[in-house]
């Protein structure tokens, strides 16, 4: 985007200057008469790439942006009306990202590019899923509806990653300081205990002089220490990152005992969920599995999909050919199949979606009750132990004076 200064003329014959953004200067005059001005003059102040500018653009910024323009398209303002209030109103600098991607999306629209296209040259912002169903909208003729009905599932989807996301910081949380204690004890504390032991001349409990080697060797060497726990990280991380690593990862989060049926309702609410509004949207079957692979979360479930999708392509029937994969829990075979025969198999799924939604609610909220007790029991264990092996040699410190203890 470049931004121009501008002098133009209001309708009401006075002359009002100003700065605007626009992609190119007809862009720019053609901004400024939608607002009702005629331009006098116009210069360019400056010129930002896109990736200094664009900022980010959160999920909230999304479903607001998303809700507020499907109210404006529904109450009968043209498109790009609302494209430029919504980008007026984009004002505070934690809103710059989507300001800017606004600003783009606007200026397109007004070039002649329809909605759909507009914003599907942002792909980091809307998602496959957002540009299928604003085309199918744009196509039938009920772009607010559509928009509408976005804006539910965006939030849908935001909130149970924020539940989600809540339920693992307090563990994450006691974890740190955990490991923050301990690192202090033992660097800190057990030194100073060690060296007021050595008097003794005695032999230390085991534990104690357990902990003291503990803290000896940590203490010099430390620097391999971080290294090999860093090193480490980073050689996991970029594993992670290969097609192996994240098709590994996904495999064995399946298959843990409780974080496992956890993460494999999450998959299929979103599954279902998104499966539904697509196909209440009116996109093709075909694409319709395409999207929701992408959007599953997890590359075990993309890969069921992939099959059921070509399955369906040959001419089988979706539930039958979702029935040859066993990452589908009978309850939604049984949905799938009710809503084939009955023709509302987005209202099945729809439903199926707000079952499992509130059997996660639940599940975080069993998860959150369950970790906490094992935490405390974790850091007392922890703290505890290293107390107690240090306080070991004073109990037994009347063995060391009288010399029994050697």
């Amino acid at each position: 985007m470049i931004t121009y200064a501008y002098q133009a003329r209001s309708a009401d014959g006075k002359t009002v200057s100003g700065v605007t953004d626009a992609i190119n200067e007809d862009n720019a005059i053609n901004v400024l008469m939608g607002r009702g001005l005629m331009v006098l003059s116009l210069e360019e102040q400056a010129s930002k790439s896109s990736g200094r500018k664009a900022g980010k653009v959160t999920s909230s910024d999304l479903v607001l942006f998303t809700r507020q323009l499907a109210t404006m398209v529904d109450a009968g303002l043209p498109l790009l009306t609302g494209l430029t209030a919504l980008y007026e109103q984009c004002d505070s600098p934690k809103q710059a990202g989507l300001r800017y991607i606004v600003g783009e999306v606007m200026a397109r629209v007004q070039e002649g590019e329809t909605f759909h296209e507009a914003v599907s040259k942002h792909p980091k912002v809307f998602s496959r899923l957002f540009i299928s169903m604003v085309r199918a909208g744009e196509t039938g003729g009920m772009l607010a509806e559509i928009l509408d009905r976005l804006a539910g599932f965006l939030e849908s989807s935001a909130r149970l990653t924020k539940k989600v996301k809540s339920a693992m910081t307090y563990p994450v949380v006691v974890i740190c300081i955990a490991l923050g204690i301990t690192t202090f004890l033992i660097i800190k504390v057990v030194p100073a205990f060690g060296e007021i032991f050595s008097d003794f001349g005695s032999k230390l409990p085991a534990p104690t002089q357990f902990l003291i080697d503990v803290s000896h060797f940590v203490r010099n060497y430390w620097i391999w220490i971080v290294g090999v726990i860093g090193g480490g990280a980073y050689a996991i991380h970029k594993f992670l990152e290969t097609q192996a690593g994240t098709e590994f990862w996904d495999r064995y989060k399946l298959r843990l005992p409780v974080v496992g049926p956890l993460t494999h309702k999450i998959c299929m609410s979103r599954f279902a969920r998104t499966f539904a509004q697509l196909i209440r949207a009116g996109v093709p079957i075909l694409e319709v599995m395409a999207i929701v692979g992408e959007t599953s979360g997890n590359t075990m479930v993309e890969k069921a999909i992939i099959s059921v999708s070509a399955d369906v392509e040959k001419g089988d029937g979706l539930a039958a050919a979702m029935t040859r994969q066993t990452i589908f829990p009978p309850v939604m075979l049984r949905m799938v199949s009710a809503g084939e025969a009955t023709g509302k198999i987005d209202v099945m799924l729809e439903k199926i979606a707000d079952f499992w939604d509130e059997e996660i609610d639940a599940m975080l909220d069993a998860l959150t009750s369950l970790i906490e007790p094992f935490l405390i029991v974790f850091l007392g264990v922890v703290v505890g132990g290293i107390v107690i092996a240090m306080f070991l040699p004073i109990f037994k410190l009347s063995d060391v004076v009288s010399g029994t203890g050697k």
